[in-house]
């Protein structure tokens, strides 16, 4: 357990958002607001049902990775890199979509789920990359404390995944009255964190189903539990290209946008792609 000592600078809220719910989905950031604050993240939601009524329909992405973790429950998957098969809870789905990739999911009957996605701006030399497709089972993470390193690095943990870049992704979960203290890599500028269950003190403030991206620098952050509580946490060095944004893509310039857009054009008019996404 780590305690804030004398000494310690406590790292001030930039912002704070409840963000906006839609059925079974809390959309807590997107590329046209909050991602411009702490790009490379750009999209993040909240998803969370005791019974979600319908699947994901199969869609496209170019230019970004897309994350999703399962805190409860779990879904299917189809994409159209040929992976298929069935995520539970602790699973992840790592997607970079590269030049162009279409995928879907159907949720497990039966039980509640709940989880969050994230999108990550690539690169310039990945954005137009072949896409790769990965699905990996909660025995694939190592921990920190009572941190699960999800991407990147943290406490001398790398999480089984090769970021686009300098970043650290944590799923961690506290106990009643536990105390945490998260340190970033050097270099990382930008950090936030989003609670999904139970209340979290932080820098003075008690952060209860909402996201606070906190000021830029790399000063530690410490988290305080208040009843048992589960949260996510990144931090990375700051993405330093525009988000040029188009329909399910984000590129950093108008002809890698338009190369993304070609081509997942191509992918849903390709019948062998939906005849695996639908099988």
């Amino acid at each position: 357990m780590a305690s804030l000592t004398a000494g310690t600078t406590m790292r001030a809220i930039n912002h704070r958002t409840r963000g906006t719910r839609h059925g079974p989905i809390t959309r807590l950031m997107s590329p046209a607001d909050l991602g411009q604050m702490v790009k490379p993240f750009i999209f993040l939601d909240l998803f969370e049902a005791e019974n979600f009524t319908s699947g994901v329909s199969a869609h496209p992405h170019s230019g970004i990775a897309t994350h999703t973790t399962f805190l409860r429950g779990g879904m299917t998957y189809a994409d159209s890199t040929g992976e298929k098969g069935e995520l539970r809870e602790g699973a992840v789905e790592w997607m970079r979509a590269g030049r162009g990739v279409r995928h879907t999911g159907q949720p497990l009957t039966g039980m509640p789920i709940v989880g969050f996605q994230l999108w990550l701006a690539l690169p310039p030399e990945l954005e137009l990359s072949e896409p790769e497709s990965r699905y990996l089972d909660p025995e694939s993470f190592a921990t920190a404390g009572p941190a699960r390193v999800l991407l990147g690095r943290f406490g001398g943990v790398s999480g089984p995944i090769d970021p686009p870049g300098p970043l650290a992704y944590l799923h961690v979960r506290l106990s009643d009255d536990e105390q945490w203290t998260y340190t970033p890599e050097a270099g990382h500028d930008i950090a936030w964190v989003a609670v999904s269950s139970g209340r979290l003190s932080v820098s003075n403030t008690l952060a209860e189903r909402e996201m606070i991206v906190f000021v830029g620098g790399n000063a530690p952050i410490v988290f305080s539990a208040q009843g048992p509580t589960e949260f996510v946490v990144g931090s990375a060095v700051r993405h330093p290209h525009p988000l040029i944004l188009g329909s399910h893509s984000v590129h950093t310039n108008a002809a890698a946008l338009a190369e993304g857009q070609r081509r997942i054009a191509a992918l849903s008019r390709t019948l062998e792609v939906d005849a695996l996404l639908h099988a």
